[in-house]
């Protein structure tokens, strides 16, 4: 340390260094005492031990400037306001371009309160001290301070214009972004600079408006930037996000000198509109390539649905001792989740464990989705688990995690974990937590999240409005559904997709296809899903023809390549009533032999009306798509027990038991003061045993009065006539219904979930049930909603 050095630093700790005239006040910057920056600072020691002070207060000035960049972080806030206590104990006066450091400094360190004090401190601003604060109002979003500010100065300049149209454009107010530099063309002392050009073309293509991208590049060619490559690769970045790519390579050959972000610039553009060979070329092209070459071919790959190409890159990209960082393991984890590569996805995190990325939130999250894709819920959880820090992002992966997994109730739990500490939701958060309560049929925890939605103000966001819209139809509350998406200020087609999918889930076939029909005029284009919707009525309600033209309308018209599910709901439409010649003609007609669900779709038919040889043609192809599936079996061996067969069900039975095959128990549940409360077939470990038996032998009673007879063909046993009555009378959704009767509320409906069809006696006693208790009752089961009311069910007897 020199003497110099030594003898201000030891002036600085006895405060003997301010004149008796003027003594700072220090207060007001709410800094820390002056005793304390020099040992909270210690790189201060170094740099003073390695660039000695001078006497010179210019020398000083230079030397604490030199400091301050160094501080200019919004990570390093506590640090520069300690600094800057350490120049008001050690220099006065302070010089302008001391005091104009300090302003830039505050400015790039997200202190916009600060910059100001320090400028009101200075005798005489320059230019520099207004276009600095100014700089700190507009990257900060202080929109009306940066206006009060821009309108007080004497004079300005082009950085002085640049600062006020980027903080518009940046901060949510485009039409004044666009009359501010519109003012600075007119203004003769601030021409605009490649600055200007470089952020109203980021503007442009964020608000995709190619209009307004266009005559920012007629004013670029009019002021000769076009070739400039700080200007050119934003052009080329606008044109390619409007859609415009005949216009952005145009631009691109021109340009005379291309650098590396300008051609990856290009192979973004190319990538994003599907030119996947083209990129492939360039990038061959380029004569040197760095990590975000490669990045960015990865991720376009991914996104094209091209994962193994994108995987094939990565490899050659560690071949090439590229280096490597999150955002390439995000996009080649990216690519393992679509094509559920769990191993490959195994070995590329035991690469980012070796590379030391595995504390990175970035690739954390990363890795949590790509595990849930690949169907190892458990593993995603285990990596989230272990993440030392966790965002909105990483919370929402594994939340999302869940929900695709049909781990519904852990992800409620997960988002009520994320609440407590401290994480707010975002619209895509909240969306998907309100996905998981309609897969559940949650309505009470559905409700809550709506008022929660309302609250926040995330209502606005169009996927919570949408998730909302979902929970309603799935939770049997159709009306409420279609109230709120009468209420939503912008629909699109997810919007009318879940209303036409709920109305058609209740078998209310006249108003889903109402509602398709508006959806066509209001010039809404539906997908694949909104067709689902419709041909799934039109097969509940028995509208064939119907249902045919739809199915011709969405392939002529809409361009939509049918898939599994559409065929499937074709096989429905025509087997379910009764058509079964045709239904196996449509078959054999088809691109593709159905799916498990299409061949069982046809069993179920042909076990309803009794077609054996049907049936076991679709039993044997079932069979040889999913050999440890039970629905071939069961709807077989009821087939053979609705005719009597018992030694058939007994042959079908042991063959079940030698393969190991388990069917599915059926069991209904209903829930209670936020407890579900499940019931299985003649339940007898239930606590309220006696109360609710005793519930069903009283409305039997009633119900035999009524006219009530039970279906024993319902009852695919080989027993007697009185074992199969007790059967009947304590199927599992009887005794949930029963429970509802007895503690639900006589004000509300009683909802009970059941996890397999329900049977011919049951939705019979149920309609019976509801007119003899003056009772709403909904019925989920496997297939549809059921809503009985006064005797009748919503679905017309026929599901």
């Amino acid at each position: 340390m020199t003497r110099s050095t030594y003898h201000i630093l030891s002036k600085a700790r006895s405060g003997k260094v301010f004149s008796n005239r003027i003594k700072p006040t220090i207060s007001r910057f709410h800094i820390c005492p002056p005793h304390t920056c020099i040992k909270t600072l210690p790189f201060l020691n170094d740099l003073a031990g390695s660039t000695p002070f001078s006497a010179m207060p210019s020398s000083v000035s230079n030397h604490y400037a030199s400091l301050l960049k160094l501080c200019s972080q919004p990570n390093k806030q506590s640090h520069l306001k300690k600094l800057h206590c350490l120049i008001l104990k050690t220099i006065n006066p302070i010089d302008t371009f001391l005091y104009n450091t300090l302003i830039a400094s505050y400015s790039n360190a997200a202190l916009p309160e600060h910059a100001r004090r320090v400028f009101d401190q200075i005798p005489q601003p320059n230019l520099f001290s207004r276009n600095a604060v100014l700089s700190a109002y507009s990257k900060s979003g202080c929109l009306s301070e940066m206006e009060q500010m821009f309108d007080s100065m004497p004079e300005r300049d082009c950085v002085s214009w640049n600062s006020l149209v980027s903080g518009f454009a940046g901060h949510g107010s485009p039409k004044k972004a666009v009359e501010a530099y519109r003012a600075m063309l007119r203004e003769a002392q601030a021409a605009p600079n490649r600055i200007t050009f470089s952020t109203m073309l980021i503007f442009s293509s964020a608000r995709s408006s190619s209009d307004l991208g266009r005559q920012i590049h007629c004013q670029i060619i009019k002021y000769g930037f076009e070739r400039y490559v700080f200007v050119g690769s934003p052009l080329v970045d606008m044109y390619s996000k409007v859609g415009l790519l005949g216009e952005a390579r145009q631009v691109f050959e021109w340009m005379e000198e291309k650098n590396l972000v300008v051609y990856n610039t290009m192979i973004t553009g190319l990538l994003r509109c599907g030119m996947v060979e083209d990129s492939k070329q360039l990038f061959r092209e380029m004569s040197e390539r760095d990590s975000i070459s490669w990045t960015t071919m990865v991720t376009g790959l991914t996104q094209n649905g091209l994962e193994l190409e994108a995987l094939g890159f990565f490899r050659d990209m560690r071949a090439q001792d590229v280096g490597i960082d999150q955002y390439t393991f995000g996009s080649v984890l990216t690519a393992c989740g679509g094509l559920s590569a769990l191993e490959q996805g195994k070995q590329v995190h035991a690469y980012i464990i070796r590379t030391h990325y595995d504390n990175n939130v970035f690739v954390g999250s990363a890795l949590v989705d790509m595990y849930s894709k690949c169907r190892s819920v458990r593993l995603a959880e285990l990596v989230f688990r272990r993440m030392a820090f966790k965002n909105i992002v990483s919370w929402t992966a594994m939340l999302v995690g869940y929900g695709q997994n049909g781990c519904s109730e852990e992800a409620m739990q997960i988002f009520c974990e994320m609440q407590r500490n401290g994480i707010e939701p975002d619209d895509f958060t909240l969306g998907s937590v309100i996905s998981s309560c309609a897969n559940l049929a949650s309505l009470e925890e559905g409700a809550q999240f709506h008022c929660q939605a309302l609250v926040s103000g995330l209502i606005s966001f169009i996927t919570v409005s949408n998730a909302i819209v979902t929970l309603y139809g799935k939770c049997g509350s159709i009306e409420d559904s279609h109230r709120l998406f009468n209420e939503m200020q912008i629909r699109d087609q997810v919007s009318w997709t879940a209303l036409v999918s709920g109305y058609a889930q209740f078998g209310k076939a006249k108003e889903t296809i109402e509602l398709f029909e508006k959806m066509l005029i209001e010039g809404v284009n539906p997908d694949g899903i909104t067709f689902i919707g419709v041909l799934s009525a039109c097969s509940r309600a028995g509208l064939v023809e119907k249902g045919y033209s739809y199915f011709n309308s969405m392939v002529e018209d809409h361009g939509i390549t049918p898939i599994a599910d559409h065929y499937t709901c074709m096989i429905d439409l025509l087997s379910r009533a009764g058509r079964l010649k045709e239904t196996e003609d449509f078959i054999k007609q088809m691109p593709c032999h159905p799916d498990a669900i299409g061949w069982a779709t046809l069993l179920s038919s042909c076990r309803v009306h009794g077609n054996m040889e049907l049936g076991k043609w679709a039993a044997e192809n079932l069979l040889e798509l999913d050999p440890q599936s039970p629905a071939s079996y069961v709807l077989l061996s009821n087939m053979y027990a609705a005719r009597g067969k018992w030694d058939e069900v007994a042959q079908l039975r042991r063959g079940m038991k030698d393969r190991r095959v388990r069917k599915e128990p059926g069991c209904s549940w209903i829930k209670y003061k936020n407890k579900v409360y499940i019931f299985s077939a003649d339940d007898q470990s239930h606590p309220y045993l006696e109360r609710i038996y005793a519930e069903l032998e009283k409305l039997h009673l009633k119900m035999v009065e009524e006219g009530y007879k039970p279906d024993m063909s319902s009852v695919l046993h080989d027993v007697g006539e009185a074992e199969k009555m007790n059967m009947l009378s304590h199927h599992s959704e009887k005794l949930a219904i029963a429970f509802g009767l007895i503690f639900i509320p006589r004000e509300l409906p009683i909802r009970v979930v059941k996890n397999l069809r329900v049977c011919g006696d049951c939705h019979n006693a149920t309609k019976f049930i509801s007119k003899i208790v003056d009772r709403e009752i909904l019925v989920r089961d496997a297939v549809r909603f059921h809503k009985f009311s006064n005797g009748v069910c919503s679905c017309g007897d026929f599901w």
